[in-house]
């Protein structure tokens, strides 16, 4: 098949951005994140919300600026993701129902377990053997709670979006690890490309930010125990780097067909142009170190987007600050890229937001496509003592202007989940 104005080089529906939306520990807004962004600005601090006392962790790049219950991750995530969902509609140009279908990126949470135990308590005297998880399920079945049912269950969160704005079919709610953002853009792009609808809503959402979180990846050894500054924990691709900074934050992508967007009249922000996915049965938790699927995931998104290695401009990298992550990703770019890498401009938005977990991917896009709106490069703060392992152009510590035609967005997870974006200004 040949491209045409609205096609692709594989004969597929071109894929349009037109609206997007954010909230991160910078603040809630396109306008206010991009402005910190690129100030070199961290929303690294240390936590307040519960009690931190004994962990080895202190620090987050919690959302705190939104008034929602501490312990409810639920309601903090939906808060999130219905926020940044209002801002994309809206610079859309998008009003009343949202005629297609909804992808949902979310934590799978739980319970935390002050509200396990405080069930339990209300558990009947029969069921008061066995453990704390026993009696928490003794006690839902004795005393059906739905206001907590939906607090507790993270499906609830796009049912209440789907009625919320109004969207079409089942909502669908994934949660893909460090990649789940863009897989929910992934398929999104999917359903347009086989003509299953016009325009798709895709949101990624992640409040679970709590002592227990803290403590699981704690126990991984993943998370940077240099509390003191909070905001210079998180230096990615640098040599003393000691772990990732566990954050909260949201971002909505409204996805169209460029033949939609235009005969709409609406503003096209730019376009998603490839989509890389592989597994990696490696480990539950570290990526293999070869980074063989990180390699595959990067040349599937270039030859998806019909892009080869010197299309790409910039590269916005999963960059979490993980000895062993920042490692990998370094050396399966230098796989797909080669000498050219060395003149690629490499940063890592998660040295000044932290690493949102389920929402990383989507935060992600939404700042790559601005980085080609505005023709600056948002810098990787924190960048004080390189590592002389990973040779890279990671626009140190300051922004820097570049216009850029094409990016390349990493996102590769825990479990093998990985996937990469390339997004681009026009259509060719």
């Amino acid at each position: 098949m040949t491209a045409s104005r609205f096609t692709d080089h594989l004969g597929r529906p071109i894929i349009a951005v037109t609206g997007m939306g954010v909230i991160t520990s910078l603040g809630q807004g396109l306008t206010d994140n991009w402005n910190a962004l690129t100030s070199g600005v961290s929303g690294i601090h240390t936590i307040k919300r519960f009690p931190t006392e004994g962990l080895s962790t202190r620090i987050s790049g919690t959302v705190d600026f939104i008034a929602l219950p501490a312990a409810n991750a639920v309601e903090r995530s939906y808060a999130f993701a219905r926020e940044t969902t209002i801002e994309a509609l809206a610079q859309a140009g998008l009003s009343g129902d949202f005629e297609g279908p909804l992808f949902l990126a979310a934590p799978p949470v739980e319970p935390e377990w002050s509200d396990r135990f405080a069930l339990a308590d209300r558990a009947p005297p029969s069921s008061h053997e066995g453990d704390a998880y026993d009696r928490f399920l003794a006690a839902m079945r004795e005393k059906p709670d739905p206001a907590f049912f939906e607090a507790a269950q993270f499906g609830s969160i796009s049912e209440r979006l789907a009625d919320r704005f109004g969207t079409r079919g089942l909502p669908v709610t994934l949660s893909t690890a460090c990649a789940s953002g863009a897989t929910a853009i992934q398929l999104g792009v999917e359903a347009i490309r086989q003509g299953r609808t016009d325009k798709a809503l895709t949101v990624a959402t992640d409040g679970s930010v709590s002592a227990e979180s803290l403590i699981r990846f704690s126990l991984l050894s993943a998370l940077s125990t240099q509390n003191d500054p909070p905001e210079k924990a998180s230096k990615p691709f640098s040599k003393e780097r000691d772990g990732f900074v566990i954050a909260e934050g949201a971002a909505t992508l409204v996805l169209e067909s460029l033949e939609s967007a235009i005969a709409r009249g609406a503003r096209v922000l730019g376009i998603m142009k490839g989509c890389g996915e592989k597994a990696d049965h490696f480990h539950r938790t570290r990526s293999s170190p070869d980074g063989a699927p990180a390699i595959a995931t990067i040349r599937a998104a270039l030859a998806d987007a019909g892009l080869g290695e010197e299309g790409i401009g910039y590269i916005n990298a999963h960059g979490t600050s993980t000895p062993e992550n920042d490692k990998m990703e370094y050396g399966a770019m230098s796989a797909v890229f080669g000498s050219r890498l060395a003149t690629i401009p490499v940063s890592s938005n998660k040295s000044m937001i932290g690493h949102t977990l389920t929402a990383a991917g989507a935060v992600e896009a939404v700042f790559s496509l601005q980085t080609m709106l505005t023709g600056t490069l948002p810098p990787t703060i924190n960048y004080n003592n390189p590592d002389p392992a990973i040779v890279l152009d990671v626009v140190p510590n300051k922004k820097r202007d570049a216009q850029v035609g094409a990016v390349l967005s990493n996102s590769f997870g825990f479990g093998g989940q990985n996937a990469s974006l390339v997004m681009a200004l026009e259509p060719v």
